[in-house]
């Protein structure tokens, strides 16, 4: 071999190696059209879950004008508070089952179900009692609510788990991000359906305010129609491969998922995509865990347990701010001037501008809040962005609770823009990463049910905001002590903050077998699959 053939070899091999790192890298960071399906998929519940938040405290003010005539047309408090807080009820149950099903029967077998619930439980709600029994009604409405929480609740471990291991490595913040901001999607239609609603039956509303029962019903009925439209779909998604792989040790059904996700059209993925598919191999295989067991032994370790606490905190932090105010945004604008006083104006004017108000803030904060978040998490990182988002919390609701009654005096507009901030970064930043975090950081044996419990402790904190937020704004009178209420969220959001620094760990650019549990792996009796893939 001559002098110059020898040569040109070291030459030759760093251009294939870097010729081969690129071809990976670009792999990695490949969208295919079946995850972009999937991500359209598991969207439907949280479009449902905003539209939800938001439609709810839309209807209440109508429900006031309908059923308390003689008491100023405004629901009491109490029953405020179990209208809007029952559902985050059953959010909590929701995910908490779902999450552990998820884990312990396969992704597979259990998606689904919860978006039937939500579909039978959002026509119950338009549906409850009658048009002449108020009583009745409300009764009915808050037993339909809690178990359309119970569904909502189920598709949060459920679809950021789906979500996430569907998802290439290099875009799955960017995934997770997309199929979370449905929620500004919801928070939108609410707004919009109920505006077009009231503009439909403005003058039957003014001729009898008895006839804004015919709005609130059709406004909660038009949130099932997302889920009409992806319930097929969901029932017709393979098991991912990695659930296949990591814990269920089938390399057949992992294969299947790989095929399925790269866009392959393999009759054996295809036969994986039907319902009954693989629900049976997935449950035999399953039941020789005691998932519970397991569960315990490894967040029984201080470094594991870590992290459950800070995503468990964060998430119960968060949510006691930002249901608190979007629970309660009707509220906040009547309170600061922007939408009349109930029981002083004629229903329709006062309905219409809360609709408006709420409108303004999804569209000019909640939407483009999200969209940065999905733009920029590959970028900055999801603890980076919750840090980001926290912090503005607290500078936001520390100006809103000092200059609370001169903004409202003097600058209405103002304050109107400062709540949009707020949702802004509520989106752009821990309301957002909150719930994609969790989908990542965990092995994917408890991936579902360590989401499932960060999202019931989030849930719990929406509990205690829900029933907590009517009682302590009227002390001393009416939104007497709205401003207090506003700075008591800003020192929770710092809370906040500490826990995403010392707590919560960065996922950003990590391959999801970063975080799965080698060392407990080894210890098992068959050896782990190779994972080639970054599905």
């Amino acid at each position: 071999m001559s002098t110059e053939e020898l040569s040109e070899i070291p030459a030759s091999e760093p251009e294939q190696l870097s010729s081969d790192d690129s071809n990976e890298k670009k792999s990695r960071s490949k969208i295919t059209g079946r995850q972009i399906r999937t991500v359209l998929v598991s969207s439907t519940g949280f479009f449902m879950d905003a539209y939800d938040i938001f439609v709810i405290n839309l209807v209440i003010p109508m429900l006031g004008y309908v059923y308390y005539k003689n008491q100023n047309n405004t629901v009491p408090s109490d029953i405020q508070g179990v209208l809007k807080g029952i559902t985050n009820v059953g959010n909590l149950f929701g995910q908490i089952t779902f999450g552990i099903l998820g884990d312990s029967k396969g992704r597979k077998s259990i998606y689904g179900i919860e978006l039937l619930v939500i579909i039978v439980a959002t026509l119950g709600s338009a549906m409850a009692g009658s048009a002449a029994t108020g009583v009745g009604a409300l009764g009915f409405l808050g037993f339909w609510r809690f178990l359309l929480g119970i569904g909502i609740g189920g598709d949060y471990p459920m679809s950021a788990t789906v979500s996430s291991e569907w998802s290439s490595e290099g875009r799955r913040g960017q995934m997770l991000a997309l199929t979370f901001s449905m929620q500004g999607w919801g928070q939108f239609f609410g707004a919009l359906f109920d505006i077009i609603l009231l503009a439909i039956f403005k003058h039957s509303i003014q001729a009898d305010q008895i006839n804004l029962d015919y709005v609130w019903r059709i406004l909660l009925a038009l949130g099932i129609l997302p889920a009409i439209c992806t319930i097929y779909s969901r029932f017709h998604l393979p098991e991912s491969a990695r659930y296949a792989e990591q814990v269920l040790k089938d390399t057949e059904l992992a294969n299947k998922g790989k095929a399925y996700a790269s866009g392959k059209k393999t009759a054996d993925a295809e036969d994986d995509s039907s319902p009954t598919g693989s629900t049976i191999s997935t449950v035999k295989l399953t039941k020789k865990r005691n998932h519970l067991k397991e569960f315990i032994s490894y967040f029984s370790h201080w470094k594991n347990f870590k992290v459950l606490l800070g995503t468990c905190s964060a998430w119960f932090l968060l949510d006691i701010a930002f249901y608190g105010i979007s629970l309660n945004q009707s509220i906040v604008l009547s309170a600061i001037g922007f939408a009349p006083n109930s029981a002083t104006t004629q229903p329709w004017e006062t309905l219409w501008k809360q609709a408006i108000g709420n409108l303004i803030i999804s569209l000019l904060g909640a939407i483009p809040g999200y969209y940065v978040t999905v733009f920029t998490i590959e970028h900055l990182g999801r603890k980076k962005i919750q840090i980001i988002g926290f912090t503005m919390e607290i500078i936001l609701f520390t100006i809103v609770a000092s200059a609370f009654h001169p903004l409202k005096e003097r600058a209405e507009v103002a304050f109107v823009i400062l709540f949009v901030l707020i949702q802004f970064f509520f989106q752009f930043g821990a309301n957002s990463t909150t719930f994609i975090i969790p989908a990542e950081v965990f092995p994917t044996r408890f991936r579902a049910t360590a989401h499932g419990l960060s999202a019931a402790c989030g849930k719990a904190g929406a509990i205690l905001a829900a029933f907590g937020f009517n009682v302590i704004v009227n002390i001393g009178g009416t939104n007497a002590f709205l401003p207090q209420t506003l700075g008591i969220f800003a020192g929770i959001q710092f809370i906040g903050l500490i826990v995403t620094i010392f707590l919560i760990p960065e996922s950003k650019g990590k391959n999801l077998d970063d975080f799965e549990d080698n060392d407990d792996e080894k210890q098992t009796t068959e050896p782990p699959l190779n994972n080639d893939t970054n599905v």
